[in-house]
């Protein structure tokens, strides 16, 4: 291939440069188009533009490839853990024993929120949304921890995102608990990252709370699932908050906010509500039909990806992951079995296989989610504790890239040319 592209312009012809990966398809640089043609590129959502260089997370659609730090999802989810994973996308590498023990320890040692905090939570209705107060309380973190929020001081920075790694399980279940009328309980420091979050979330203080290990386990998989997913619209909201200078906490709760939208958080939530709508096994082949009709508005969710045009390779780790916990749990729910035989018909039928539209992660992590205890108000707060390791992984590279701007889309101007203001009494 051509080192550079050509492109042909009224009046001119101009080069680009190509440049290479270390995977993936090669992109065009045009960050010098503008100057030399006077022109700007039409790309709405920015699906065909690389908007930063990075070496966290490759992604494969076509053939349903996740890579962290050239890591499979699959080996990550099934041989390691989720504190083993945040090292991972924080440093580059997998730890070893001691580091790992380290890390482990630094997180843990950060897990309380200010006392002050369970004051800022008062202020909400008992029926607010955990995002909303998540987005609030993530946000708050800078009114609270001054000496983190220099962003040009790599130690203050790492201090940073232990912060936001290790507080985000607290703030999440103090958001669980406000809502049922709970007391709040404080982190366990002898407990595992999501061993502490499953106690500080359905523990209560008045007797003991023993974790179970398969429920941790699957939790735990599906922390790791949901760590990281190259440059998605929260991810992508996050270094455009931090590429003007914002302070991490301000950056995370504008991940948040974003990841709240139904296109991107809450998917699981709307394939748990599409399971119960079927309701039984044998009303699957209605619901099929229904999918497959244009005329019908219902769509099967927890099918397709909008990156994955393949199997997801999360969703054959979840697939595994959804029977250990409903055996554990000796869970007997229809919601189960419908999921089972809906995603066995839609992988024999011509046309789910032709138009690829194979079961995604957030198929299964709904049903599991729910097995556990929780309710789906809170499928998509679990979403954003995951991805805040994420999140503070693309923002620490930004912050260190050499090449950073502060973010500054261009647009195609549709509206009124200029023209002169006319006095009120003249209109």
């Amino acid at each position: 291939m051509s080192d550079t592209a050509k492109l042909q312009v009224p009046g001119k012809d101009v080069e680009y440069p190509i440049l290479t990966g270390s995977v993936g398809p090669d992109v065009v640089d045009i960050r010098k188009l503008y100057a030399q043609t006077g022109m700007f590129t039409y790309d709405p959502g920015f699906t065909s533009t690389a908007s930063c260089e990075s070496g966290l997370t490759y992604i494969d659609g076509d053939e349903g490839i996740l890579l962290h730090r050239g890591y499979p999802i699959g080996q990550l989810a099934e041989q390691s853990s989720f504190m083993e994973v945040a090292y991972l996308l924080l440093n580059g590498e997998l730890p070893g024993k001691d580091e790992l023990a380290s890390f482990n320890n630094t997180i843990t040692r950060h897990t309380m929120l200010h006392e002050q905090l369970a004051t800022f939570y008062r202020g909400f209705r008992r029926d607010a949304h955990p995002m909303a107060v998540m987005c609030g309380v993530a946000g708050a973190l800078s009114a609270f921890y001054h000496d983190s929020t220099d962003i040009t001081d790599p130690k203050q920075r790492m201090i940073a995102s232990h912060r936001l790694i290790a507080k985000m399980p607290t703030i999440a279940a103090m958001a669980y608990k406000y809502s049922v009328g709970q007391p709040f309980l404080y982190p366990d420091n002898s407990l595992s990252y999501t061993g502490n979050f499953l106690r500080m979330t359905f523990g209560v203080p008045a007797e003991e709370y023993v974790v179970n290990p398969v429920v941790e386990k699957a939790l735990d998989r599906i922390f790791i699932l949901h760590a990281d997913h190259e440059q998605n619209a929260s991810t992508s909201t996050v270094r455009l908050a931090g590429s003007s200078g914002a302070n991490p906490f301000a950056c995370i709760a504008a991940g948040i906010a974003c990841l709240w939208g139904p296109a991107h958080g809450g998917a699981n939530e709307a394939a748990l509500n599409m399971l119960h709508e079927i309701g039984r096994p044998e009303r699957i082949p209605e619901f099929i039909a229904r999918a497959k009709d244009k005329n019908d508005p219902f769509r099967l969710m927890g099918f397709g990806h909008r990156v994955y045009k393949n199997y997801d390779p999360r969703a054959t780790v979840m697939q595994k992951t959804v029977r250990e916990v409903f055996e554990a749990l000796k869970v007997n729910d229809p919601v189960f079995e419908v999921a089972l035989q809906l995603e066995e018909m839609a992988l024999k039928d011509d046309y789910f296989v032709e138009k690829k539209l194979f079961p995604n992660v957030d198929f299964y992590s709904g049903v599991i989610l729910s097995a556990i205890g929780f309710p789906t108000t809170m499928f998509t707060a679990l979403f954003a504790l995951a991805r805040t390791v994420g999140w503070v992984a693309q923002w620490n590279e930004m912050i260190s890239d050499p090449e950073q701007k502060i973010g500054r889309p261009r647009q195609l101007y549709t509206g009124p040319t200029q023209r002169d203001y006319v006095p009120v009494d003249k209109r």
